[in-house]
Formats: C-alpha cells, sequence, structure tokens
C-alpha cells in the first residue's frame, strides 16, 4: 500500500479542474495513486472553501493541498481540516487573516489586469485575444486558444471576499513563484512565499500558467512536499 498522500489539486481563476492535466500525468507517472481535482464554482471564497472541504473530508488518510492562483487563497481558507498535512502554492496567493485577494495584491499591480473585464452579471473576464499574452504566455498559441475559449469566469466579488483562518499559520507550506507571471505579480509572489514561511521557494521562468507550461517541475515540487 502507498505510502503517498492523497494529493487534491485546487483551481484558479479562469480555469477548471483540467488546469491540472499535464500535472495529474506526471503524477501518476510517479505511483500518486489517490489524485483529485476540485471544480469550484468561483462564486465566493466560502463557498469555494466549503466545494473542497468536501472533497477533503471524502479521503480517509493524509491529504496534500494544492492551489493554483486563486485556489491559493481556497487551500489558505480550507487547509485547517486535521487530515491536511500540508500546502503547496503554485504562483498563488496566500492571505493572512482578513485579507482578500484585492488587498493582498495593493501596490503591487500586474499587466494581465488591464485585460480583465466584467459582464453584465458581474462575472470577470480576460479578453481572448489577450489571454495569451496575460495569463500563459509561455505555451504554445493552440494551448492558449482552447484556454481562453474555456476559461471559467469568477463572480467579480469573490475579489473582495476575506481569509478568516489561514491553514500556512498551522500547516507546512511550499510556494512557486513564476518569474513572468502577468496575472499576479512576482515580487508580489515572493513576499507571500517569505511571509508564510514556505519550507522551499522554487522560481520558475514562466508565466502564470506554470502548473501547464512546467508540469514536470510543478510536479517535483509536489512530490517533495509530499514526502
Amino acid at each position: 500500500m502507498s505510502a503517498k498522500p492523497t494529493v487534491v489539486l485546487v483551481h484558479g481563476f479562469w480555469g477548471g479542474a483540467a488546469h491540472w492535466a499535464k500535472v495529474i500525468g506526471e503524477l501518476d507517472k510517479r505511483g500518486f495513486g489517490s489524485l483529485h481535482a476540485v471544480e469550484n464554482p468561483l462564486t465566493s471564497l466560502a463557498a469555494d472553501a466549503a466545494r473542497t472541504r468536501q472533497m477533503v473530508a471524502q479521503v480517509d488518510g493524509p491529504v496534500l493541498l494544492v492551489g493554483h492562483s486563486y485556489g491559493g487563497a481556497v487551500i489558505t481558507e480550507a487547509g485547517t481540516l486535521p487530515n491536511v498535512t500540508g500546502l503547496v502554492y503554485v504562483a498563488a496567493f496566500a492571505p493572512d487573516a482578513g485579507e482578500s485577494l484585492a488587498t493582498v495584491s495593493e501596490g503591487h499591480d500586474a499587466p494581465g489586469g488591464a485585460n480583465i473585464a466584467p459582464d453584465s452579471d458581474g462575472y470577470l473576464w480576460i479578453a481572448q485575444d489577450k489571454f495569451h499574452e496575460s495569463f500563459c504566455q509561455d505555451l504554445p498559441e493552440d494551448e492558449a486558444r482552447v484556454m481562453a475559449v474555456t476559461q471559467k469566469a469568477p463572480v467579480g466579488s469573490t475579489f473582495g471576499d476575506p481569509v478568516t483562518d489561514p491553514a500556512w499559520k498551522r500547516k507546512p507550506s511550499w510556494y512557486q513563484v513564476s518569474a513572468q507571471d502577468r496575472m499576479i505579480a512576482p515580487d508580489n509572489q515572493r513576499r507571500m512565499a517569505a511571509r508564510i514561511g514556505a519550507r522551499e521557494t522554487i522560481e520558475l521562468e514562466s508565466g502564470h500558467a506554470s502548473l501547464a507550461s512546467q508540469p514536470v517541475a510543478i510536479a517535483d515540487l509536489i512530490e517533495r512536499a509530499a514526502g
């Protein structure tokens, strides 16, 4: 029986569980037999954290939570469950208590933000013709096109939802910085990684979608965290 923990993957804004496809393939090769990818509604931090907790609660044994982008805020909020043994942040937000994505980003603007706009129902979209340059400039154009067309827009108010009890204050954490990120400023990622006291921080020359452009390096980090 494998000693590896269950890995639960949590996506961020403008994507879904399928954004983890390449990482899942890498982890499968390495003997991670229990893998789950949450499909969050992206309607509020409370709803997304509740969905993630539901999935974690179904696991009988230790869980390693991995969050990309906004998924970092979700694992920060949901990761206090007793069977969560660690947190891995992939170019992700790691807010403190009372902080939201909006407040943790103050003074750390990223150029991709200029290409986000709300629709008439309050959902936020990245302009399709700007998606490649904003979100995943290091992916091939055809992959970026699929991401742009299938993007999952969050409710705009989610940006202001505060974290209540940050799991990183009691759980060991790991962090991957994307040095060419245009959605979350790299300096802000470095700041958050230092603040949470990450046991290991790696920096990749990647855009925001490092989970798709650098799946081997991301799987390496997850494997070390699992160990």
